[in-house]
């Protein structure tokens, strides 16, 4: 798979608000904790100061991963995607080989993956066994427990 993180208008849109959020409102309540920690004396044995410090660093950490995806992003038009095998923005019904239950799932960028949601990431053990595939197509996903085998009953957008 390419470099590129493919993602839909919508997860585009809520990435950059979440990145937008932690620039301004992020930093600002980080620095105000780490202001209100600081005044509380010795900052070697300050708690609060370490716990404010790791805050800045984690947050820190996720505006450089958000910008990353976006230096990478493109966006996918959905009525460009191919619905003749499974690719990214896909819905795809399958059909568990070994008990018959079927889910469908949309494939998504790894940033935009929400299990709750049905929306599966394209870098997992389960995007990973069915793309490319067609309809028809019986995919192997490789799982702690063993191969499952799932059949490929539809694809849509």
């Amino acid at each position: 798979m390419s470099n590129y993180t493919y993602l839909t208008q919508e997860g585009y849109n809520r990435l950059k608000e979440e990145l937008e959020k932690m620039k301004t409102d992020g930093r600002e309540e980080v620095a105000k904790a780490i202001a209100e920690a600081r005044e509380k004396g010795d900052l070697s044995e300050n708690a609060e100061y370490d716990a404010a410090k790791d805050a800045q660093g984690l947050l820190e950490m996720r505006i450089n991963e958000l910008e990353k995806t976006f230096a990478n992003a493109r966006v996918i038009d959905r009525s460009q995607v191919d619905t003749s095998k499974v690719t990214v923005l896909s819905n795809v019904t399958i059909k568990n080989k070994r008990n018959g239950a079927q889910v469908t799932y949309q494939l998504v960028a790894q940033a935009e993956a929400d299990l709750k949601a049905k929306k599966i990431s394209v870098n997992s053990p389960m995007g990973e066994g069915l793309l490319g595939k067609k309809v028809g197509d019986i995919a192997v996903v490789q799982t702690p427990n063993g191969p499952i085998e799932f059949e490929i009953i539809e694809i849509s957008i």
